[in-house]
């Protein structure tokens, strides 16, 4: 598979999910992604630069123009530690740590995240808005607390799955209880 057909189907699926997660401008969309299984080969095995470059040209060109923050998950080497820029986590009060990361200990697309950010910070926990695992990467632990499942009509990126998720209030109060329509 071409890089840029890569990177067209990440700014694809993005779309997608933004259309239907109704994100507000500073709010943040993680991204775990193996490199690995997008170019077909099994997560963790052979990591690739070139194309976490053009899933975060995609993913960054979808985003940018909405005033959407971009994270980064990286892998379990690092605890599944979070890249992001310090204006986000300094929005959201998320305490960066002390880590760099590399192609084979975060991930590629989290190194290229770092590479590409203004002001890169890694920090351990983060609570996103919305998501996108690429290859099986388990971003659920970076999510809100209320995640939904988004279905999208692209299915992969490159070779690897893609699932997706966005994030709503939760619901209280008992069977009087009403809701506003636009939180939904």
């Amino acid at each position: 598979m071409e890089l840029k057909d890569i990177e067209l189907q990440t700014k694809e699926a993005v779309l997608e999910v933004l259309e239907q997660a109704k994100l507000q401008m500073g709010d943040v969309f993680v991204i775990g992604c193996s490199t690995s299984e997008v170019g077909g080969e099994k997560i963790g095995s052979a990591s690739s630069m070139d194309i976490a470059g053009a899933i975060y040209r995609g993913a960054h060109a979808a985003l940018q123009p909405h005033g959407i923050f971009l994270a980064a998950q990286c892998c379990e080497h690092l605890n599944r530690a979070i890249i992001l820029e310090r204006e986000a986590a300094e929005a959201y009060g998320w305490e960066p740590v002390n880590v760099l990361p590399q192609p084979k200990a975060g991930g590629s697309f989290a190194t290229t995240c770092w590479q590409n950010f203004a002001e890169p910070v890694a920090v351990e926990h983060i609570r996103a808005h919305a998501g996108m695992d690429i290859g099986g990467t388990l971003i659920g632990m970076h999510l809100r607390e209320v995640a939904v499942p988004v279905r999208i009509a692209q299915k992969t990126i490159g070779e690897a799955n893609v699932l997706c998720a966005r994030t709503r209030l939760k619901f209280i109060g008992g069977v009087r209880a009403h809701y506003q329509e636009d939180k939904l």
